[in-house]
């Protein structure tokens, strides 16, 4: 029964991932030659794509990406452990961001004045907060969380990094999506978005966390 139903998640999730093709066969004669896929931190284009690819490469990314983590997350030995809101949240990311990201960047190809600084901000900053929220919440597994040496080997340093993963994965999303609102296109030095120095803090910091755990605990 169970495998009936990961089918039936796996078919559904790549479903919704290639959504997008409609709206890329409907607009595809309008769309310029070439379509901005990246923008740096005051929302200038800075990454181009042939429309071909942006159009009908990037579903198909969203679904690559979406059956290698159905492969992992249904393979995981210790699944069990990880929360169901977790499980959930992980399954249908990939489907979601597809249907978002994609028409999003096609229509501001099109010349949609969409604010770029501030729904990618905002959208990521959610992101954060969802997982933050979770986070904690798994037990010790080997696809959802902080997985190293130390945390898979100890369930305490396991709980205590991603408890304070948590709070900055909240905190992180909750300041990204204030600073969209603030001052869209919100830069620190040298042009570097805040997103960016979000994303490598909540990276690094529990990582160091956890490893310090370790090495206290040696």
């Amino acid at each position: 029964m169970k495998t009936k139903s990961n089918r039936t998640i796996l078919i559904l999730t790549s479903l919704v991932c290639i959504l997008p093709l409609i709206m890329s066969l409907v607009v595809y004669q309008d769309l310029p030659d070439q379509i901005a896929i990246h923008w740096d931190g005051s929302g200038n284009p800075d990454n181009f794509a042939p429309k071909a690819l942006a159009a009908f490469g990037l579903p198909f990314l969203f679904l690559g990406i979406n059956l290698f983590s159905k492969l992992v997350l249904y393979n995981d030995p210790k699944r069990a452990y990880t929360s169901q809101a977790m499980q959930i949240f992980a399954t249908w990311l990939p489907p979601l961001l597809s249907v978002v990201a994609i028409p999003i960047t096609l229509l501001i190809a099109l010349g949609s004045p969409i604010p770029i600084t501030l729904v990618f901000p905002v959208i990521i900053g959610l992101v954060l907060i969802v997982a933050g929220n979770y986070l904690p919440k798994n037990r010790q597994n080997y696809t959802l969380g902080i997985k190293l040496p130390w945390t898979l080997n100890d369930p305490d340093n396991w709980n205590k990094t991603h408890r304070l993963a948590g709070y900055l994965y909240i905190l992180a999303g909750l300041i990204m999506i204030g600073g969209a609102f603030v001052s869209r296109g919100f830069r620190t030095i040298n042009g570097v978005s805040l997103t960016v120095v979000l994303v490598i803090v909540v990276f690094i910091a529990p990582r160091l966390y956890s490893y310090l755990l370790y090495k206290r605990a040696g």
